[in-house]
C-alpha cells in the first residue's frame, strides 16, 4: 500500500495559482511511488482563481493591493492540516515560495521579487504538526 502525501494542487497540474496557471507537473513522478492527495490552502480558504498576488511582511499575508488576508491562510492552512490527519500523512510536496506552500524562502512583501528567509502559513503549520514539507 503506498504512502499518502499532501501536493500542491498547482504541482500536478491544476490551475490553482494565484494566476489560474500551474506549476510544473510532478504527477506522474509521485503517483508511482505515492498516494497523492491534492490540495490548495488558498482555494480552501474560498479565495478565487484567479487571485491578486500575495506576499508575507512581518508575519501577515496581504496582496498587492494592501489587503490582509492573514486570516484566510490560516484557515487553509489548518484545513490542509485537518486533511493530513484525516489521511495520516506526513509528508507534503508543496509549492515553492509560495505564501501558503513555501519553505526555506519566500517574498519579502515588497512584490518586487525579493526573497528571504521563511516559510508559508501552511508549511509552518505543517511542521509544527510533525510534517515533512518537501519544497518543489
Amino acid at each position: 500500500m503506498k504512502e499518502n502525501v499532501l501536493v500542491s494542487s498547482c504541482l500536478i497540474g491544476l490551475n490553482t495559482r494565484y494566476d489560474k496557471k500551474s506549476s510544473k507537473n510532478i504527477f506522474d513522478e509521485l503517483n508511482s511511488k505515492y498516494n497523492v492527495i491534492p490540495f490548495c490552502p488558498e482555494q480552501a480558504a474560498g479565495l478565487p482563481t484567479p487571485r491578486k498576488p500575495c506576499e508575507i511582511k512581518d508575519g501577515k499575508v496581504y496582496n498587492i493591493d494592501g489587503v490582509d488576508l492573514t486570516e484566510d491562510f490560516l484557515y487553509g492552512a489548518n484545513e490542509a492540516l485537518k486533511l493530513c490527519k484525516m489521511y495520516k500523512i506526513k509528508k507534503a510536496f508543496l509549492k515553492a515560495k509560495s505564501p501558503s506552500c513555501g519553505k526555506g524562502k519566500i517574498y519579502d512583501g515588497s512584490f518586487s521579487g525579493v526573497l528571504v528567509d521563511g516559510n508559508g502559513i501552511a508549511t509552518r503549520i505543517l511542521q509544527e504538526n510533525g510534517i515533512e514539507v518537501i519544497s518543489i
